[in-house]
């Protein structure tokens, strides 16, 4: 018997088209709904009767855009609500499906009955409250006065949603305590890695006497923790290893730039020649070492594809697991901590090569957007079935919970 192709509404305060935007995460959960969920409609991103306001926001420069915009939409939430429902109205669907922008569901009610869901890496409350928003602060005058109506608008729309597919336990378990949500609909379900195929790499030669060679990708040299890799790199080569760092996505400052560092301020893997660039460095790879403080983390993904073993902090919700895709590290660690690990590496590379194969298998296992996608579709079909009182077959149901408690276990492993 064929699977249910559900008929879903896509809504996002940005396109799922862009590929850039949100990472890429946005357009992956896009394309991975329609593999194997069914149909999926992408909703206007217009405000309705609001529309001038929103255009407004959008003349305005990048930072103030992000601080106004999801702020101003949750202000004007009654109107532009009004516009989403309407949409609705024109198609019957099965499944309104929002990510990232909690905002754009805040006071949407669905004109029929259907299953809401949701994902996202982080909400605004729990960013702020945790050792990551602390890293960066508020910029603006007053910019915390609105944190607990914030917190209410949020508590609104989770309460209210039927699933939420959060990539990590850090994120899962956190809003689960903050917004009282009941586990079985809050989900722990990881995100994949910003790539449309899997690789076929072998792990680099590694061991004493062969160049080291260090990776960080990112857009934000410093968010990404880019002086420390630089400073276990230099570190590293004063003990007589010869240590190298590349660097993808961004361009480091002066001081942080000699001989040994290679840079690449972008590439752009949808196209050719750039997409190839990207593999070779991943190929030659060693660690992607990246001490970043974020909510997720791709990169860490797409290093587990390419059998590149992570090292990073335990922060936030990063996909890195000790001794299985690479170590996350105490926060407080700093380049002689990172260094440290590098060495007990190569003085047993079979070590290595068994963390590196253990990379991929986790890879294949969870950090995909085909495993992401075939969880949500299974449990978005229970949830329609409910809905229309059919009920899942008691076996499926049984399957989709039991894979649920072991990804929920698989996170709580971390670290």
């Amino acid at each position: 018997m064929s699977e249910q192709r559900l008929k879903i509404a896509y809504l996002c305060d940005f396109s799922p088209l862009d590929r850039f935007m949100y990472s890429g995460g946005n357009a992956h959960m896009y394309r991975a709904l329609q593999r194997h969920a069914g149909e999926v409609t992408i909703l206007s991103r217009s405000w309705g009767l609001a529309e001038p306001v929103r255009r407004g926001i959008a003349r305005l420069s990048d930072p103030m855009q992000m601080r106004l915009r999801w702020r101003a939409h949750l202000a004007l939430a009654p109107v532009i609500a009004r516009k989403v429902r309407a949409e609705l109205s024109h198609a019957r669907y099965d499944v309104l499906f929002g990510t990232y922008a909690f905002h754009a569901l805040h006071r949407v009610t669905p004109p029929y009955p259907l299953v809401t869901a949701f994902s996202s890496d982080a909400t605004q409350t729990i960013y702020r409250n945790s050792e990551i928003g602390s890293q960066f602060g508020s910029k603006y005058p007053g910019g915390r006065a609105f944190d607990a109506w914030v917190e209410r608008c949020e508590a609104e729309v989770f309460n209210s949603t039927d699933l939420m597919f959060w990539p990590s336990e850090w994120l899962k378990s956190g809003a689960d305590a903050r917004y009282g949500l009941d586990p079985e609909r809050s989900l722990m379900v990881p995100w994949g890695a910003g790539i449309r195929t899997a690789p076929e790499v072998s792990p680099a030669p590694f061991g004493r006497g062969l160049p080291v060679r260090l990776l960080l990708i990112g857009r934000d040299w410093f968010a990404k923790g880019g002086p420390t890799a630089f400073d276990t790199m230099t570190l590293l080569r004063a003990r007589g290893v010869d240590a190298r760092l590349t660097v993808i996505g961004c361009q480091p400052p002066e001081c942080h730039r000699n001989e040994w560092v290679t840079v690449h301020p972008q590439l752009d893997k949808g196209m050719p020649d750039e997409m190839a660039v990207f593999e070779r460095v991943f190929a030659e790879a060693h660690f992607l070492v990246q001490p970043s403080y974020e909510s997720y983390g791709f990169a860490f993904c797409e290093a587990s594809a390419y059998k590149l073993p992570s090292l990073c902090l335990n922060v936030g919700g990063v996909p890195v697991r000790d001794g299985v895709n690479g170590h996350a590290l105490p926060p407080e660690s700093g380049p002689p901590d990172f260094a440290a690990m590098i060495e007990r590496y190569l003085e047993a590379p079979d070590e290595y090569l068994a963390l590196a194969r253990s990379a991929r298998q986790e890879f294949e296992d969870h950090l995909n957007w085909d495993a992401w996608g075939r969880t949500v579709a299974a449990h978005l079909r229970a949830g329609v079935a409910r809905l229309h009182g059919k009920g899942a077959e008691r076996d499926a149901e049984g399957d989709i919970a039991s894979g649920a408690g072991d990804r929920r276990a698989h996170g709580a492993r971390r670290g």
